[in-house]
């Protein structure tokens, strides 16, 4: 009362509004303890210990921002790349127009070719940046974060309208040119932390964010590092090692469609997903759940067993548009069992994968129409196998190597039946290609997938200097099932089959490969030039049938 008698009531607030201001403080950031008056010896220690939800170590500061008293320079290290790489392709469609979504032709439930003539070239150049920054907390602890910059060269202009919008100008990454819904070039390929021998346990590891999931030869999980952003996923993989074996056990969500990215709060929105229906619904998302293997005990073997699921939780109608062979299908739990051994002694290496999927899909083509939802009413099997065998002649100056390849995807001949054509939908037996990096396996010119195909192929290899590698690749490419689509390595569909269609030869592909090293490898310099001849299945389906060029030459520097 004495207080208020000698302040007044406006000196009361001002004296309340600063204890609740300080009061308020002590919850974001440790209280400059010099400003109480304290028993000697003693320091405050009921704030709010965890006020962000993470181990304060570092403070909030109230003004001058300062280097956390964390950071060691000497522990800090950076890598980059920088990629420019031109491309051209002529007869994309083999004498046909690309209709949309990169398919030469729409569904055909008939029985004629159903492509339109025309010209379909292309040539555009693409830049890759990446800078990847590190520190390492200490031996097991390591934070890492990738950021990355993807560009076409005169992307950013407004529907080619020079002057108006364009690159000179404009330079926020808003592509415009693809209708003003694609902005930013800029983006974060990986993110994560890494933490070895984790709670003090030797030999397991935790690496959780943004990651690269790369296992065996990259079939079908790689990190697709020819395209120009490449594949990274967000979850949490464990690791556990030893000199015999290694263990991985991962789970990764590859689609949430209740949560708005970077929504300030946590509280449920309404579904952000494609579904038209029942969006509100929180269980309409997609995950991977891993479970891989590697045996390392055999002499001159490696040895990966591995089990993966694949759940897509979202309604039928979200993503079926190219029929049941589409790219991660809506509505499906598909498990994975395989498997992928490699043998390298003397001379000779060998390497053979072997994948069977099971599981069931549903589509909105179901009896009598009634598909949508969660129904899954298809049932799938699909397999496919890999298998390399070569030679290589080390006594040799320029070390030639020669090796043949068989590679073997299943597909269904029902795979149209619910976009036109046969409706008599049961099974969705074409093989899932899931994320990896098709360029390195079936020819470098890009037109196969790993999915409904038989390919037999040849390839050669020589090093005519320590800088200088040279490659020459025959592939013959042809479909496993005739009834199903030809599907390009992005795993979309290419061309889409009649239903009557009984041809299997797409064509065949040739490709020449020069690579020179600089600078110890951090510099590369690549020109590629392949030519695919057209097959009957390219005619028979189309109407139309010219071959395909393609060629690129590709600078690129890592440190």
């Amino acid at each position: 009362m004495r207080i208020i008698r000698q302040t007044g009531w406006a000196g009361l607030a001002t004296f309340c509004s600063a204890a609740v201001m300080s009061a308020g403080m002590s919850f974001v950031t440790v209280p400059a303890q010099a400003a109480f008056e304290l028993p000697e010896g003693e320091r405050i220690t009921h704030v709010g210990v965890v006020a962000r939800s993470i181990p304060q170590k570092e403070e909030y500061e109230l003004y001058d921002p300062k280097i956390g008293k964390n950071f060691d320079l000497a522990k800090f290290w950076m890598r980059a790349d920088l990629r420019v790489r031109p491309v051209m392709r002529n007869g994309v469609c083999f004498g046909s127009n690309i209709v949309g979504n990169g398919a030469c032709n729409g569904p055909n439930s008939g029985t004629t070719p159903n492509g339109t003539p025309g010209k379909a070239n292309d040539f555009y150049a693409q830049q890759l940046t990446r800078l990847g920054i590190g520190y390492d907390l200490s031996p097991d602890v390591n934070f890492y974060m990738e950021l990355q910059d993807s560009r076409t060269w005169g992307g950013n202009g407004a529907n080619g309208k020079e002057g108006i919008q364009d690159d000179a100008r404009n330079q926020n990454g808003c592509a415009t040119a693809n209708g003003g819904g694609n902005c930013g070039t800029l983006g974060v390929r990986a993110a994560y932390m890494l933490i070895r021998n984790f709670a003090g346990f030797q030999g397991l590891s935790v690496k959780a964010g943004r990651q690269y999931v790369v296992f065996g030869n990259q079939s079908l999980f790689g990190a697709f590092d020819w395209s120009n952003t490449g594949f990274s996923h967000d979850g949490v993989m464990l690791q556990y090692g030893t000199k015999a074996w290694d263990s991985y056990a991962g789970w990764f969500r590859t689609s949430e469609s209740d949560l708005g990215q970077a929504v300030p709060v946590g509280a449920l929105n309404p579904g952000i997903g494609p579904s038209t229906v029942n969006n509100g619904n929180a269980n309409l998302d997609s995950d991977i759940l891993m479970f891989y293997n590697q045996i390392k005990s055999v002499p001159g073997f490696i040895i990966e067993p591995y089990y993966f699921l694949y759940s897509n939780r979202y309604n039928s109608a979200d993503n079926r548009g190219q029929g049941l062979g589409t790219a991660k299908h809506s509505n499906q739990t598909r498990h994975n069992v395989g498997g992928r051994i490699e043998m390298r002694k003397g001379n000779f290496d060998a390497m053979n994968e072997t994948i069977y999927q099971f599981g069931q899909m549903g589509d909105t083509g179901g009896p009598n129409g009634a598909g949508y939802g969660n129904q899954k009413y298809l049932h799938i099997s699909a397999w496919a196998t890999r298998t390399w065998i070569g030679y290589t002649h080390y006594e040799s100056a320029w070390k030639p190597r020669l090796a043949f390849n068989f590679d073997y995807a299943s597909g269904d001949g029902r795979a149209n039946c619910t976009i036109g054509g046969n409706t008599d939908c049961k099974t969705s037996n074409t093989f899932e290609n899931m994320y990896p990096t098709n360029h390195m396996h079936m020819g470098y010119m890009d037109v196969q997938g790993w999915k409904n195909m038989m390919s037999p192929s040849v390839n050669f290899q020589f090093r005519p200097s320590t800088d200088d590698h040279i490659e020459i690749w025959a592939t013959s490419l042809n479909l496993a099932n005739t009834k199903d689509n030809w599907y390009r390595a992005t795993q979309g569909v290419y061309i889409f089959s009649k239903t009557n269609n009984t041809k299997r030869h797409i064509g065949d592909e040739i490709d020449f490969a020069w690579t020179h090293m600089f600078m110890d490898g951090k510099l590369s310099f690549q020109a590629v030039y392949g030519h695919m001849f057209a097959g009957g299945y390219i005619a028979e389906n189309l109407g139309t049938s010219a071959d395909q060029d393609w060629a690129y030459a590709q600078l690129w520097i890592n440190f």
